[in-house]
């Protein structure tokens, strides 16, 4: 791989990230055009050049790797250079993890999934993907407190995500990593699309504690309430974790403010897991989105709603809602058509009450039959 950048400091780097994956650069043959892992072959049609690319400054990093601006050819990509790990087993895993996220990427596409474009894994390991203009959500948040989003930016911002994971739920993919910090903006900001396959397989529950920082407040509490457990032993959850987190990420977009705030992160698990605890929903919060954020981080996984669910439920609330102000029509002609939609908007919001109406008596059934 050819690598390029500006300044001394970025030529260092560099130098300092072909060491720690195991020595300066050297470019070594692909055999057969695949990488083999342990049980997992990447088709050599996922490959990419290795001297095409170019790696230019960091933009990111991670507890699995770090991720730069750069080039592949003649596209402008990002460029995300895993670690390989200082021993035969950490190396092992490492390259098992790589293939899993590779694969599971390949898999997969929709608009709000940051696009797949290649990997190699010598003389790095390597994956390449698509280059967002925009921030991360998390720093989006960040730079417009303590305003918060417009109700249907926020909503908006929340089909993408659920859009994006029932593609995922749909090919038998568990994301276990759903957080602010891996969700993309457009140039635009108009629109999110979802990151980081890190994580999206069952682990161990050594591999599972070792998640970044800051992941416990989004975790799912069947997934950490099993620390105690002896090391290999299975745990038992499913793709219902993911939803929680989901319920984690739209009280943020509600409120814009840090869940479980004035804890550290193994206090916020604990809170979560053991004391039942849940980010207070404000009071100007209408009782159908509440329902639908409560829904989604209820204690019993089997409660909470699919994404395609969770999907028809955000449609209909929005239904209910007045169009943004900039939509509003200024001409007599268009205030009599707003009157008129204003009438359709109030069927519409009659038939999404009676939808929720609907989805309560469910869960409300659902949990009586749970607890018999």
């Amino acid at each position: 791989m050819s690598c390029r950048g500006s300044g001394e400091d970025l030529e260092q780097e560099q130098h300092d990230l072909r060491r720690s994956v195991g020595g300066e650069s050297k470019r070594v043959r692909q055999q057969n055009g695949s990488i083999t892992a342990p049980e997992l072959t990447i088709d050599q049609n996922l490959l990419v050049d290795p001297k095409l690319l170019f790696i230019g400054n960091k933009i990111g990093e991670g507890a699995h790797g770090k991720v730069y601006e750069g080039r592949y050819g003649d596209r402008i990509v990002a460029i995300k250079v895993l670690h390989r790990g200082s021993t035969s087993d950490e190396k092992t895993a490492l390259e098992s993890r790589f293939a899993r996220e590779v694969i599971m990427m390949s898999r997969v596409k929709h608009e709000n999934l940051v696009k797949f474009i290649g990997a190699c894994k010598d003389p790095l390991m390597v994956i390449v993907t698509e280059l967002l203009p925009g921030m991360s959500l998390r720093k989006y948040l960040v730079s417009i407190r303590p305003n918060k989003l417009d109700l249907h930016v926020a909503l908006n911002f929340a089909l993408d995500i659920a859009r994006a994971m029932e593609c995922l739920h749909a090919n038998m993919i568990i994301h276990r990593d759903l957080k602010p910090d891996n969700l993309l903006l457009t140039g635009n900001h108009q629109s999110l699309k979802l990151a980081d396959f890190g994580l999206a397989r069952e682990e161990s529950v050594t591999e599972m504690m070792t998640a970044e920082t800051g992941t416990y407040r989004w975790m799912a509490p069947e997934l950490y309430s099993t620390v105690t457990l002896r090391q290999g032993e299975k745990k038992h959850y499913n793709n219902k974790v993911d939803v929680y987190s989901f319920g984690i990420v739209l009280w943020e977009l509600l409120t814009n403010r840090m869940p479980f705030e004035g804890m550290s992160n193994l206090q916020a698990a604990y809170a979560a897991a053991f004391k039942h605890e849940r980010p207070i929903l404000p009071e100007d919060v209408s009782h159908e989105l509440a329902f639908i954020v409560q829904s989604c981080w209820v204690e019993d996984p089997n409660m909470r709603p699919s994404f395609s669910q969770i999907i028809r439920m955000l449609n209909a609330f929005i239904f209910t809602l007045a169009p943004p102000p900039q939509s509003v029509p200024e001409s007599e002609t268009n205030k009599a058509a707003a009157t008129s939609n204003g009438t359709m908007t109030e069927i519409s919001a009659a038939r999404a009450r009676g939808k929720f109406s609907f989805l309560r008596q469910l869960f409300t059934a659902k949990k009586t039959r749970n607890s018999q």
